[in-house]
């Protein structure tokens, strides 16, 4: 095989949540810059939109813009559809949507159907799309589904409860969707990402925060959009066709936490 087929995704189809901004949206581009076709699902359809117009003037794999809400089962299906009657396959499939944590899930305060919504977000909704796509990657011979998961699936941190049980939970629903679809041909693996630059840590992280997150950083610094986006890449083409089951911790080789 030739090198470059290694990381090929041409004539592949892509569907990405939560591709309009930070991680999902450098999924959308990585995925497109060799060659996927990308559908951008965002809870924000402007801000898809925006990602797509990008991808389809950059040259590379072309892109559709979709508003998915992935709490609902309708937009899940309507997201498959789209795909469908864009680009007639689905190959890939990144479920990155989600949210939760920062620290702000006082187990004293937090209420049931909260917590029930971050399970809904960030392990359900990856769920029933892979559900729904599986059938259409058993069709076309191919299939790698990614889950954006967590180091706080592993970490044990204050007020983190509910985010970081879900991430733990997609780890381990992963693993066993990947002995399910094996037979398949359909690949089922996580990423973890550390502390990476994204709006989302933004929204937590301070000047001292940060200095204790590097103390346990081996490599010193916060993580970019780009280094998730190659474990992403590495994930959905040819070269990891022997890999799944699988969670990928890309945190500079060390812990970062909230405390």
């Amino acid at each position: 095989m030739e090198v470059e087929s290694f990381f090929s995704l041409k004539n592949k189809t892509a569907i990405v949540t939560g591709g309009g901004n930070g991680i999902g949206k450098g999924s959308c581009e990585i995925l497109a810059a060799h060659g996927a076709n990308v559908v951008v699902s965002d809870l924000k359809l402007e801000d898809a939109q925006k990602v797509a117009d990008e991808i389809n003037h950059s040259g590379g794999g072309k892109a559709v813009a979709v508003a998915c809400n992935v709490t609902k089962d309708e937009d899940l299906v309507n997201v498959v559809k789209v795909a469908l009657d864009t680009f007639g396959s689905i190959e890939i499939l990144v479920n990155n949507a989600g949210g939760g944590g920062g620290g702000r899930e006082n187990p004293f305060e937090i209420t049931v159907e909260r917590y029930a919504f971050v399970y809904q977000l960030n392990v359900f909704s990856g769920w029933r799309l892979a559900q729904l796509c599986a059938p259409e990657m058993k069709k076309s011979g191919y299939g790698s589904i990614i889950n954006i998961t967590s180091m706080g699936s592993i970490n044990k941190s204050p007020n983190m409860s509910a985010y970081a049980g879900s991430k733990a939970a997609l780890n381990h629903m992963s693993a066993n969707l990947a002995y399910d679809y094996g037979k398949y041909g359909i690949r089922v693996n996580c990423i973890g990402p550390g502390a990476t630059k994204t709006a989302a840590l933004a929204s937590v992280l301070t000047p001292e925060i940060e200095t204790k997150m590097l103390a346990g950083t081996p490599i010193k610094r916060l993580g970019e959009v780009s280094d998730i986006a190659g474990a992403v890449l590495y994930f959905a083409a040819p070269i990891s066709s022997w890999v799944s089951g699988q969670v990928m911790f890309v945190n500079g080789g060390g812990v970062q936490t909230l405390d």
